[in-house]
């Protein structure tokens, strides 16, 4: 698998955005201010807008009103933050919060499923990282 590209961190409200922009797609500053669909600043989106282009998060058409879309898949900033969530929480290792989730949500059986699948082919390919630690970045 390749080496997945190391994502900035983002704040909330550059997450906002960029969530915004997977649902609505390419969107003008006029546009992504009437998209996010509460009160906040024609400013403030804009100065978010420009954060997240100079982060190669967002990219900014030449085009008058500029354009912005989305430059990263919504899998690659989940990952960023789950792993950022694993190394603060449990010091990099998966069971504690797989742990909490299957015993304090409930799950459908598709997603019981899709674990039992995860872990299977995790098996298959030989994938057994030392117990409480985490591999390294390059084999996600």
């Amino acid at each position: 698998m390749s080496k997945r590209r190391k994502l900035p961190r983002l704040s909330a409200g550059e997450m906002e955005i960029v969530q915004m922009l997977w649902r609505a797609g390419p969107a003008s500053l006029s546009e992504a201010h009437a998209a996010l669909g509460r009160p906040i600043g024609y400013t403030t989106v804009q100065t978010r807008l420009n954060r997240l282009v100079e982060k190669r998060v967002v990219t900014r058409s030449g085009d008058r009103p500029a354009q912005y879309t989305a430059a990263v898949a919504p899998e690659e900033v989940t990952a960023r933050h789950v792993d950022l969530l694993l190394e603060r929480v449990s010091d990099g290792s998966v069971v504690p919060l797989v742990a909490h989730l299957v015993r304090d949500r409930a799950l459908s059986a598709e997603e019981i499923a899709e674990l039992k699948e995860l872990i299977a082919r995790a098996e298959r390919q030989g994938r057994k990282p030392a117990a409480g630690k985490r591999r390294e970045s390059g084999d996600a």
